[in-house]
């Protein structure tokens, strides 16, 4: 039998690359030079000899997306992995050492990479469905209950403890832009007046927000809002236009309100929704908008209690893997920054699925040596045509 010689263009095919885990592909979507620079300028002390940095977002990352149940279930599974994972570089990791890097390495860290990550999401992010150019962004908060005798630094009610996580939500995309969390005891308008919303963008929000200094601090920067009028809200009746009924709008009106905070001209539209039948009144410092579309905008406030929804049912933020202060902020801002990661990955490919579908293939692919983008798209499958093409080489 004569055996034919091998082909350079065959032996490129036989050369089939080798397959990183689904978790090594997804976390290396973070720069390693932004990783490092953050590293550098949150961590004061001598880098650990036993656990990096890395390896303790690597770590806590996994426990976020194979969704396990505690501390012990996530090192546990990860020891039992720990010949797909040594090119993350991350080997057996001891509780107490685990246990140790979370309540002492600043959370602070945490929350920087979380705002690096939705620097990188924003340019790739699809525009929020309105036609108006101006950034839109929803302001809420959700609580968190905690076990006030496991957590007594969170004090809330008396029995009860609690932390609020205060979220900004883009809606180009519909990821978070800014996480403060603070005790459950903190009001919303408090931190709210901390934020430096950009200028021209459009920020919706609830009556629980209502402030009118804080509005005429919006004002002043350029920044237009959307929220609901107070049922026992006090105001002068300036001008009265013309009211679209066949679109729902009842009214549309001028008016001012004055007080310590001096005087303040704003919209107030009327609307009623044809579906439920219930009727609405919005409070609006833009002028130029149709009133039809200031009630739209009100209405995509649901998209923050969506993410809310979406991150309490598929990332680990209700129990934790530690009960310090600095480890529940550290658990939660790496929970945000998964949810980032995943979406950024959405982004790149245009994806047309949610990030709660993606999540949950995550969890059961997530130590799988497959190309990431298959996990989500089966159809990219190329089938392997290795063992045909070594046959080929005994053709006579």
């Amino acid at each position: 039998m004569k055996i034919a010689p091998k082909q350079p263009a065959q032996k490129e095919i036989l050369d089939v690359a080798h397959a990183n885990t689904i978790l090594h592909q997804l976390l290396h979507l973070i720069p390693g030079h932004v990783f490092a620079k953050l590293e550098k300028e949150h961590i004061t002390v001598r880098a650990p000899r036993v656990l990096s940095l890395w390896a303790q977002f690597v770590v806590l990352a996994f426990i976020q997306l194979s969704a396990r149940r505690s501390m012990r279930d996530g090192l546990r599974n990860l020891d039992a992995a720990s010949n797909r994972l040594y090119h993350l570089g991350v080997r057996k990791v001891a509780r107490s050492t685990f246990s140790d890097a979370n309540n002492t390495r600043p959370a602070v860290f945490f929350k920087a990479l979380f705002g690096e990550m939705y620097a990188r999401c924003r340019p790739q992010a699809p525009r929020h469905k309105f036609r108006f150019k101006s950034k839109l962004m929803s302001l809420d908060a959700t609580t968190i209950k905690l076990c006030l005798s496991l957590f007594p630094w969170a004090s809330f009610r008396k029995g009860r403890g609690g932390v609020k996580l205060h979220t900004v939500l883009d809606h180009d995309g519909h990821i978070p832009a800014f996480v403060h969390v603070t005790e459950a005891r903190v009001h919303e308008a408090r931190v709210a007046k901390t934020l430096n919303l950009p200028k021209g963008s459009i920020v919706v929000f609830d009556k629980g927000y209502n402030d009118y200094n804080w509005y005429l601090a919006l004002e002043k920067d350029g920044v237009r809002f959307v929220t609901r009028l107070k049922k026992n809200a006090s105001y002068r009746l300036i001008k009265r236009q013309k009211a679209n009924r066949k679109l729902g709008v009842t009214s549309d009106h001028i008016i001012e309100v004055s007080g310590r905070f001096g005087t303040l001209r704003l919209r107030r539209i009327g609307y009623r929704d044809r579906e439920t039948g219930k009727r609405y009144e919005f409070l609006t410092n833009h002028f130029r908008l149709s009133a039809k579309t200031i009630a739209d905008i009100y209405k995509e406030r649901w998209k923050i209690e969506l993410f809310f929804k979406e991150i309490e049912q598929n990332l680990k933020i209700k129990s934790f893997v530690g009960n310090s202060e600095n480890a529940v902020l550290t658990q939660i801002y790496a929970a945000l920054i998964v949810y980032l990661l995943v979406a950024y990955h959405k982004f790149l490919s245009r994806l047309g699925m949610s990030v709660q579908q993606m999540l949950q293939l995550l969890q059961v692919n997530l130590l799988s040596r497959r190309p990431l983008q298959e996990v989500f798209d089966p159809r990219s499958h190329v089938p392997d045509k290795h063992n045909d093409l070594r046959l080929l080489e005994f053709a006579a």
